[in-house]
């Protein structure tokens, strides 16, 4: 019965629960310290649970001027615009205009060997088609205004990166390809028909970052290495078009997540379809669906996807079986606090995995100078004098409790122990804590802490 309850209990995973105003608290302190741990000016946030939205906040600066941060200020999300491509195809699909395995050349003959392209191909970055936008930059032909066809004749009309469904590599370009599908099939500009099918009856504000922001909304900003932060400058319109050219909120893209977690507007087997893994023809899995990313963090399904634009940085994760989702937009090109807000918001939703949690009571003990030598090796009982016990818990306690206690690294194999690393993180300071252990949750050999540099 014990088995069979803890096999429930895997298969099933629990709705996540809403958040408690500690929680909250939480999120306000992670979010102020990547913002000042980075330097990005500002950030949005929104978090998804139980089938709600349950917060919505905006933090630091959004634009030059002095007005408070506002969750209504839009922000591009670049390529996460690019699950939405992928919505409007397999809307399409479902009116019975086209199939996701019809060739490329159907539609446009013109591109290097589209009668060996599917629509699916160029949906999960496995057609072969050169990335145009491969830079973290903008680069010089950005600054003059493109049309669709021009980024297809200059890069999918060049010989194809691989033969098409072998390798993973993803392509913008291929996304471009998709958006001109959308219009010659449907009859409509891109823009529009996915304003009529998907964000209208959704009830979204979602605008063109090409067209549609205003002085309210959060301007894009920019550093060079260690520089100050200084306004960046955008490019010219049609460069990012299907592959990722929306613009919104946090509030308002999390009526996308939960139409994503109630399988509403697309058929359920639409979802299913977008959220399959693509396997190449290698047999090996591609980790990508169609337009989105799709795999399991510490045993939870998670369909997700970021965005790279100038001057602005996106991550969307949705945990579909935990009806719950993070999103978070940042107004800076540079540093990682857009997926450093979502790492310790998805730890906060869904609960540290089982061997961060055992790392951490281990931390705790020798914080504490009171640890448990049943759980060492002999070695690391010897490492453990009482000089070591005592300069532990005396430069630790006084730091209170972490703000975080993250994993970095998965568990490897080396001299015959697992090798892990931990990142514990405190207001004003960062921890490393290098852990080795015998295998299938055998004595720890070793669990060094050390200051990290900021």
């Amino acid at each position: 019965m014990r088995f069979l309850l803890a096999l429930a209990l895997v298969a099933s995973p629990a709705v996540a629960a809403p958040l408690t105003p500690a929680q909250l608290a939480q999120i306000d302190r992670i979010a102020a310290d990547a913002l000042k741990q980075t330097g990005v000016p500002s950030a949005s946030v929104a978090v998804v649970t139980d089938g709600k939205l349950q917060f919505a906040k905006a933090y630091g600066r959004q634009r030059s001027d002095s007005a408070p941060a506002s969750t209504a200020a839009a922000y591009p999300i670049a390529s996460m615009s690019k699950q939405i491509t992928a919505a409007a195809i397999l809307l399409l699909a479902e009116d019975g205009k086209l199939s996701l395995d019809d060739l490329v050349s159907k539609y446009l003959p013109d591109l290097t060997d589209a009668d060996q392209i599917t629509i699916r191909q160029l949906l999960s970055h496995t057609s072969g088609y050169r990335d145009y936008w491969p830079q973290n930059y903008a680069f010089s032909a950005m600054f003059t205004p493109v049309q669709p066809q021009g980024i297809l004749d200059r890069w999918a009309k060049q010989p194809l990166d691989f033969a098409p469904g072998s390798q993973w590599q993803y392509s913008n370009t291929g996304f471009v390809a998709a958006g001109q599908i959308v219009e010659k099939v449907s009859g409509e500009p891109f823009m529009r028909f996915v304003q009529r099918r998907i964000f209208q009856p959704l009830s979204m504000k979602v605008g063109d970052a090409d067209l549609d922001l205003t002085p309210r909304d959060a301007q894009p900003f920019t550093r060079y290495a260690l520089g100050p932060v200084r306004p960046a400058k955008p490019v010219k319109p049609g460069w990012l078009y299907a592959a990722g050219q929306l613009a919104t909120t946090p509030g308002e893209w999390a009526k996308w997540s939960l139409a994503r977690i109630n399988r509403t507007l697309l058929k359920p087997a639409s979802w299913a379809e977008q959220e399959q893994e693509i396997i190449l023809t290698t047999g090996k899995g591609s980790g990508y669906g169609l337009g989105v990313f799709t795999d399991e963090v510490r045993g939870h399904k998670r369909v997700h996807h970021g965005g790279a634009a100038v001057g602005y940085l996106s991550e969307d994760r949705v945990y579909p079986d935990d009806r719950a989702a993070v999103i978070v937009f940042v107004n800076a090109e540079f540093g990682d606090a857009h997926t450093a807000i979502a790492d310790r918001i998805e730890g906060i939703i869904l609960g540290q995995d089982p061997d961060t949690a055992a790392a951490r009571a281990l931390f705790d003990q020798l914080r504490r100078g009171q640890p448990d030598q049943s759980r060492y090796t002999a070695n690391f009982n010897a490492y453990l004098t009482p000089q070591v016990i005592a300069d532990q818990r005396d430069s630790l306690m006084p730091l209170g409790e972490p703000q975080s206690f993250v994993r970095l690294r998965p568990a490897r194999l080396r001299g015959g122990f697992t090798s892990e690393v931990f990142e514990v993180r405190y207001p004003n300071r960062k921890l490393l804590i290098s852990m080795r252990a015998e295998p299938n949750g055998g004595k720890v050999e070793e669990f060094l802490i050390y200051p990290e540099a900021e």
